[in-house]
């Protein structure tokens, strides 16, 4: 087998040499070319590449390479990998994998969503290298099921995303756990000054490498956004689904919520589409994804868990149904499409209301994109305040999620007639009361007024008069009922 030159050139060893050109490598990319020596020398390395550029294989063929030429303790894992999500975690593992087919290195998957039997019998196998979210390998080590005190690499993959999940504390907790004499590998698919912080904070003199400026996207990307009203989102969505060559398409919502309802009602018009989000059990999020890379289903409703680092091959349209609220998040969406040098398009449905995220997502890339009206007519956002549409009346449609609206209470309000009206009828109302018609003897009024003996039941707590019969028997009460009931003396009863 003719081994591939270009990463011969990165002192890479002839047995991963040979995995990597069975995988179809052809030429590393940048960021491999020049993360992949750094880290072979054992030096901190600080990477930043756009998404889709191959992240994983620059720490990860040489990381198989290092663990290679030892051996490792029971239950002490020598490298570990931290990834933000389970997705992201699970294809780090397959790479491994994949990499690692000439090599007799052992590895554990822990991530969140799944049974701890299988995964602590993975630990049991005492691997070389550990892959898992922050959260499951906290609970793994509370437990203690697993030891850190052999990791001599870590990784600390897509850390913006790490961020922005809120994950940092748990990384941050995780890392005082790990020898300090160590070997740290920080990705990230943008430098901003909180990551670079955070690498002060991890790295010792790290070398920084950047491949692409910040935030840059594919040139293989042709972007587009359509400007609609808020309540014609679904039908503008169906319409450009019917109408553009979709072979596969990644759906991006803001919330879980709404990935359901735009999933759902794609559904009930006949699209074959499932939802994504994390929510989801594990077992589903994993079928799901699974069933969309297999090409089962050609349309992904999802939320930003489906943005970062999934390498899904042949993605040929990203719609974000909403406006990403963070416009970093734009270019993790879109970067999902237009890979190894496929075209790709990516719509945006955007409204007057989010004309401000629309502006900071041009001014993060530094590119206008063309907005259009959904007959293809050149349109502006408005971003002055508007005023709520108040809302409708009536029957909802299908596709619309029920809303739990409270009425405002009634109030009634007097005219001044009938309050000065109140006092003569309360005044005339009195005066008749004593010459009030008598009422027919055995009515139903008269008995469902007064009890069923004809006279009105005494009050609950008050005392009866004496010479009132028992309520409830009528006139027809027997006699041993009416005798006085005996006083017996003091201690006579006992």
């Amino acid at each position: 087998m003719e081994l591939n030159e270009g990463f011969a050139d990165l002192g890479l060893s002839e047995p991963l040499l040979a995995a990597v050109s069975g995988a179809g490598y052809e030429a590393p990319t940048p960021i491999q070319h020049k993360a992949i020596p750094l880290v072979l020398r054992g030096v901190d390395l600080l990477g930043c590449a756009q998404t889709g550029t191959g992240k994983t294989a620059s720490y990860a063929l040489p990381i198989i390479d290092i663990l290679s030429s030892g051996t490792g303790k029971p239950r002490m894992p020598r490298c570990l990998i931290l990834a933000p999500t389970r997705e992201l975690a699970q294809q780090i593992a397959d790479n491994f994998v994949t990499y690692g087919a000439n090599h007799s290195l052992r590895q554990a998957l822990l991530i969140g969503g799944e049974g701890f039997t299988l995964q602590e019998a993975a630990l049991g196998k005492d691997p070389d290298i550990l892959i898992a979210t922050p959260g499951r390998l906290i609970d793994m080590f509370e437990r203690g099921r697993i030891m850190l005190g052999g990791v001599k690499v870590l990784v600390i993959d897509e850390a913006d995303r790490m961020l922005d999940m809120g994950f940092i504390p748990d990384v941050e907790r995780i890392v005082q756990t790990l020898p300090r004499i160590r070997q740290t590998l920080m990705f990230s698919a943008t430098l901003g000054p909180e990551i670079k912080r955070l690498g002060k904070e991890f790295l010792i003199n790290p070398k920084e490498v950047s491949v692409a400026p910040p935030a840059t996207v594919a040139g293989t990307v042709r972007h587009a956004m359509i400007l609609v009203e808020p309540e014609e989102k679904r039908v503008a969505l169906r319409v450009l689904l019917r109408d553009e060559a979709v072979q596969s398409a990644l759906i991006f919502c803001n919330r879980k919520k709404d990935v359901d309802i735009v999933c759902a009602s794609l559904q009930r018009h006949g699209f074959d589409a499932r939802a994504l989000h994390g929510d989801m059990v594990q077992h589903r999020r994993t079928e799901t994804l699974a069933a969309f890379k297999e090409g089962e289903v050609n349309l992904l409703v999802c939320s930003d868990v489906a943005g970062r680092g999934l390498d899904i091959e042949a993605v040929s349209h990203v719609i974000n149904f909403d406006v990403p609220y963070n416009p970093e998040d734009y270019v993790h969406r879109i970067g999902r499409t237009g890979r190894a040098g496929r075209e790709g398009r990516a719509i945006t449905l955007a409204t007057h209301e989010e004309a401000e995220a629309v502006g900071a997502i041009s001014a993060l890339v530094n590119t206008a994109i063309p907005l259009t009206t959904p007959e293809g007519e050149p349109a502006e956002l408005d971003a002055t305040p508007r005023e709520k549409a108040r809302p409708r009346r009536g029957r909802r449609r299908r596709d619309e999620p029920p809303t739990a609206e409270k009425r405002p209470a009634r109030r009634r309000t007097r005219s001044p007639e009938a309050a000065e009206s109140k006092p003569k009828r309360e005044q005339a109302r009195g005066a008749n009361a004593t010459e009030s018609k008598p009422r027919r003897e055995g009515s139903r009024s008269t008995d469902a007024a007064e009890g069923r003996g004809g006279r009105k039941p005494a009050k609950q707590g008050a005392p009866a008069r004496e010479d009132e019969p028992v309520t409830g028997l009528g006139d027809h009460v027997p006699a041993f009922l009416s005798d006085p009931f005996p006083v017996l003396p003091p201690g006579a009863g006992r």
